[in-house]
This record gives structure tokens, sequence and C-alpha cells, in this order.
């Protein structure tokens, strides 16, 4: 560890899931090397490593939710599942020689940006590094929110959360409480209801439920896309296409969603027969306004005699017997939450420190707000993917974390042509003309109308992780970067004479 006290490296990449990796080969591509990815666990795949739950699929169609530096003909089925995209992880890593490159069970502990000599200082678990630029690509589903419910610490039985699954605890003949009913309890439901004595599904909001069009890719379409390069690319355009086109119901015309309403309706009556359930399954919401869940076997599930659904929030926890908002009360030998991540208050902002001696969590108490989704102010050189105001409704995030990574590539570039040591900090005044256009779009999206409390919103109300447009339209405002918008940061000339001063000193 002695050897890495005073390492710098040109660029410092935080986590390897699709956006730490994706930076790395876009870096590698420009020329650049000397960079590391800094990960906390021991292997690759971000949450696709860290959500290893029943049923964990994606619900982007493959051939979309797939780098398009990196295609992969051999996608197994339209959605794939976990064990396939993590594997594809791993793949890229190999193809693209990241190894060398990643450090492991390096949990960043603190940056804090060096005014005098324009570098960031990174504290990691494996030891400390300085790096010109840092890119933080943690993602916004990474770590877990657990609710703080009363009485919680006291029960006896086993919890966890979807995203850090115990597959030592055995289900079988249990009886199971779900918590939520996001992306990961529609997976969860119905993988778990065939073995567990009894489950009980705390239900705060109803999901809007669409069938999900998955089926096996025949071997006939695998070899075609592997020796016809051509029909891969027109699969995944056509996927790209259709999803552009249900951009404008989201973000101008949601009451044009009515029709989808009908469809998901239709989905529901045709697997739930009972019309008490159908009452509790039914949101009141405009679809869309809450993430969209895709699913063909979490309505039978609920339908089940050993499942219970309860249509309210989880109050508290008296020893084994669970109460819900209601008073509902259920015994449970386990409870599982599926109840999200700090997606609005992401936990890297605390361990980033900045040029005013403020973290990016201070900076941000009153909502995210970043330069095209990518730079803030008063963090020089510090560029987030996945940042504020980048999350889609319908398509892929690949889509979005590859137009980020032109951005980064243009910001080194941009670096090296303004040349010697130096630094680009957004501008406050370009941050917040970004925010403010940003929000005002956004005051006629489905997210702010709909009439629903989602993860989209912070706090304080505000949609900061929403990008209120197309996915070709993000990647035209992040083509390159404007110089305009960056204040250009030197080594202050007292302390380039001093430097001078010592080099003359050494070769004396």
């Amino acid at each position: 560890m002695a050897e890495r006290e005073h390492e710098h490296v040109r660029v410092a990449v935080i986590g390897s899931g699709f956006g730490g990796l994706g930076a790395a080969v876009r870096l590698r591509r420009q020329g650049i090397t000397d960079f590391v990815v800094l990960e906390r666990a021991g292997s690759v795949g971000g949450t696709w490593r860290d959500n290893s739950y029943p049923g964990c699929a994606c619900d982007v169609p493959s051939h979309l939710y797939s780098f398009s530096f990196a295609p992969n003909p051999e996608w197994p089925r339209n959605f794939s599942g976990q064990p396939h995209i993590r594997a594809y992880l791993e793949r890229v890593t190999d193809t693209f020689g990241l190894r060398p490159h990643i450090r492991f069970d390096s949990e960043v502990r603190g940056l804090r940006w060096n005014g005098e000599e324009l570098y960031w200082e990174v504290e990691t678990a494996g030891g400390s590094l300085t790096a010109d630029v840092v890119v933080s690509a943690t993602g916004p589903l990474s770590d877990p929110k657990v609710p703080d419910v009363p009485g919680l610490d006291s029960f006896p039985g086993k919890v966890f959360h979807s995203a850090r699954w115990d597959h030592d605890y055995d289900l079988r003949g249990k009886r199971v409480a779900m918590i939520g009913t996001g992306a990961s309890a529609i997976q969860i439901v119905p993988s778990i209801q065939p073995v567990v004595d009894r489950l009980t599904l705390f239900q705060r909001t109803p999901a809007w439920v669409l069938p999900r069009a998955d089926r096996k890719i025949s071997g006939l379409e695998r070899w075609l896309h592997a020796k016809v390069p051509a029909t891969r690319a027109a699969r995944r355009g056509l996927l790209w296409g259709i999803r552009e086109l249900q951009v404008s119901a989201f973000t101008k015309r949601p009451n044009e969603l009515g029709l989808i309403e009908g469809l998901a309706k239709g989905h529901m009556k045709r697997a739930v027969k009972d019309p008490v359930l159908r009452a509790k399954l039914t949101p009141d919401y405009r679809i869309g306004c809450k993430r969209i869940l895709l699913s063909n076997s979490y309505y039978p599930a609920l339908t089940q005699p050993n499942v219970d659904v309860v249509a309210s929030g989880l109050k508290e926890v008296r020893g084994n017997v669970l109460v819900a908002s209601d008073g509902t009360e259920t015994e449970a030998d386990a409870i599982v939450f599926g109840t999200g991540f700090h997606v609005t208050d992401m936990p890297i902002a605390h361990r980033v420190t900045g040029a005013n001696g403020t973290t990016l969590a201070e900076e941000w108490k009153d909502g995210m707000e970043a330069l095209r989704g990518t730079t803030a102010a008063g963090f020089p050189n510090f560029l987030t993917i996945i940042g504020p105001n980048t999350g889609l409704g319908n398509s892929s995030m690949i889509l979005m974390i590859e137009s980020q990574l032109n951005y980064l590539v243009d910001f080194m570039r941009q670096l090296d042509v303004l040349g010697g040591k130096i630094a680009l900090n957004a501008r406050p005044s370009a941050v917040h003309a970004w925010t403010r256009g940003v929000q005002k779009r956004m005051e006629r999206t489905v997210w702010n109308t709909g009439g629903c409390d989602s993860w989209y919103l912070d706090s304080n109300g505000r949609n900061t992780t929403a990008w209120p447009g197309t996915t070709a339209e993000f990647r035209k405002v992040t083509r390159q970067v404007d110089l305009a918008e960056y204040e250009v940061l030197r080594v202050p000339a007292a302390r380039r004479g001093e430097r001078a001063g010592q080099a003359v000193k050494a070769v004396a």
C-alpha cells in the first residue's frame, strides 16, 4: 500500500457498472490509459451484480440494453435476466482489456478538491491517490433504501432488501412479507409465491402493469445477428425508434396515455377475477407517473390462495407481527424490502468536497442540478454519469450513458487543447440556466402532472431525476463541451513560480 501513497492518475472512475465500464472503454479508445476504476465490491457489474434476487431481469429489450460499441448477438431472450446481463459486463471488461485498470475492494471514502494543485485527493478503502479528473459512475440504483419502521430492530426473523438478497436463507415454508410494489417486487412475488407458506404484500401504492412481450430468441435469429450485423443494427434501431415516438405522450401530452391505461386494465382483468382484489390493484393516478412495470406472472401470483394483498404501507413492527397503516396485522418469519434506492440523495454526494469547502450533498440540499446532467458548479473536473435529470421512463439508460460518455471524451479533449495544468469548472449561471430550462419543460410531463408521489421526485417535490425529452435530443446537447459554460482554472501564478524554482533547484 505504501507505493500508492502518492500515486497520481489522469482519471479516476468510480464504479464498474455500465457507466464506469463504458467510461473506461471510451477513455482507452481516446488514447487515455492513465486511469483507474475504483470498485467497492470484488467484481464488476454494478446494480446487475448487487441485484440477484429471484426473477431479477431487465424491463428494456436486450438488444437496446447494451453498448452500441459492444453488440451482443447471443442475447437469449427479448428481455434478459440478471445472470446474462452480468455475464455481458464481464465480457466487456475482458474484451476491452479493462481488468488491469480496476481496483476491487476500493470503496471511495472521500474526495476533496485541491485548488492549489488542481487535482482531486481520493481516499479509498485500498489507499489514497490523486487524479486530475474524477468520473462518478456510482449510479442512482446502488444504495438500497430501507424505511425507518418503528420496532423493526426487534423483529426476531430475517430482514433484507431486494438488492442485498440473502441466498443462504431458505424461504420455503416461511411466512414472508414483501414490502413495496416496484419493479423488483413484481419479479420477486411470482418467483417466491410457489415455495413460501404465506406471502403478504404490503402495497402502499398500486402499480400500472403491462404485459411483458418476452420470448426466447431463436437460434436462427442469433445466427443472423452474428453473421449479418445489419440485422442486429436494424433490430436495435427499430426498438429505439418505437420508444422515441412514445416520448411526446410522456412529456407533452399525458392525456394521450389513456389508451395505454385501458390496455393495463384489460391485462389485470384477465388475470384477476375478484373485483375486490382488482379494486386494490387499480391505481388512481395517470399511467407513466410512476414507472410502468412489465409482467405476465405478477397478477396471477396475487390470486393464489397463499397470498394476501394489504392495500397499505408498513407502519410498525411488534415482535413478529407487522402492522399496516390501516391497522391490518400480519405475522411473518421474514421481511423483504423492495423499497427502492437513494436516488435523489445519492450517498456519494456526501463524500465529495468541492472548491468552496462544501460537499456536493450540501450544494444539492435544495435539489440536485448539474449542467447537461453531468457537471456541477464548484466541483471542477468532476463528471457524473447518470446525473440529475438524465433518467428515462420508457427507454434504455445505456443510450443516455453513451451520450454522457461523448461529453466526457470531449471534456478530456478540451483539457488537452487548452494545455497545461488546468481544470474546467461549470459556471453557476450555466448550471442554473440549464436547470431552469429542464424544470420548465418538466411542468407538462406525466411525472409532474400525473397525480402520484414517485421516486422521480425529491423531498421538495421537484423532479430532479427524469429527462423531459428524447434520447436523440440528449445525444445532441451532450455532443461537445461549450467552453462558454465553464470557467477555466489554472494553477496560480505564484504557485507556478514556486514549481519552477523547485525544478531549477532539483536540476542544480
